[in-house]
């Protein structure tokens, strides 16, 4: 229970920080094409503390969270899907449900594309090609305790540093990564990926537990108490036809995380700090899909100018 309990606030607090600093690597590639790339890398490193879930796995003789997978070309493909409906969408997995938290009622479109996407790929599952895995390096946890110092030094020496936004996101990659010592598949990708499967097959084998839907919704109230507290909530009702893109967008963006073995939230807490080249593959490929989610409409828009 106290462990339960702990994971329960950490999420609490990761949803009131991922509301207020955001965790959307569509924000970052944004704010990276206008030259302020600092957001971006922040997110891309937020998960350098997950040394410290391995001192306390090692401690608690718990099952390191952490796998390395090999890259797949499914990696490649479902990166870049996700990443083009996550640009569609303006905003990622972890962001779309801060969105909904505060009123923006298009996620709800986003969230129920997640769900036909994921059901529409679990006819295909069984021929996916497998994704093998395999154990950490050795040098994984000394990789990790040294880029935490050289970002802490950074923080320290570096003014051009936003100390707050640094902060914030190792925050949000320690309280991810103690997490899943608990529960591996708190993020909403896992839980919306299982709950989706359970509907297309008809079982209760992958319906999520109570406590997963609990720690759901600590994550859910942390943001929803971070605009009530910011005064960000507004209730956003858009014309019909916004819902049907964001439908769309959803649907892709579930696809592409089911081809890459999660969304940007997984990649991101759990899959860089492996240091898994399929993650890496994935995280790329999602940045590249974003880039062209986001190039495109502009380049449409200019060639009907000119035309």
């Amino acid at each position: 229970m106290t462990f339960f309990l702990t994971a329960i606030l950490f999420l609490f607090v990761l949803g009131y920080l991922a509301q207020t600093t955001g965790l959307c690597l569509v924000k970052g590639v944004n704010q990276a094409l206008d030259k302020r790339p600092q957001f971006l890398i922040a997110i891309l490193t937020s998960g350098v503390l997950g040394w410290v879930s391995l001192l306390v796995a090692d401690m608690m003789a718990i099952e390191v969270p952490f796998r390395v997978y090999a890259i797949q070309w499914t990696a490649l493909i479902g990166g870049v899907l996700f990443g083009f409906g996550a640009a569609m969408n303006q905003g990622c997995g972890v962001s779309t449900i801060s969105k909904l938290s505060r009123g923006d009622t298009l996620m709800i479109a986003t969230v129920s594309g997640w769900l036909i996407g994921w059901i529409l790929l679990a006819s295909v599952a069984d021929t996916l090609p497998p994704r093998l895995s395999s154990a950490l390096p050795q040098w994984h946890f000394t990789a990790l305790l040294v880029a935490s110092l050289l970002i802490g030094a950074g923080i320290l020496l570096i003014k051009r540093w936003d100390t707050r936004l640094w902060l914030s996101m190792l925050a949000i990659g320690l309280m991810g990564s103690l997490t899943f010592l608990y529960e591996p598949k708190w993020t909403p990708s896992g839980y919306l990926s299982d709950l989706s499967l359970s509907v297309w097959e008809e079982t209760d084998e992958r319906m999520p537990s109570l406590e997963r839907s609990l720690l759901l919704f600590a994550l859910v109230a942390g943001m929803a108490t971070a605009a009530l507290i910011t005064r960000s909530f507004k209730l956003n009702l858009q014309p019909f036809s916004m819902y049907w893109r964001h439908l769309f967008a959803g649907i892709l963006m579930g696809i592409g995380a089911s081809l890459a073995g999660g969304g940007n939230d997984s990649q991101l807490l759990l899959s860089l700090p492996a240091f898994s080249l399929s993650g890496f593959a994935a995280v790329l490929s999602m940045l590249f899909g974003i880039f062209i989610g986001l190039r495109v409409p502009q380049l449409l828009r200019r060639t009907t100018i000119v035309s």
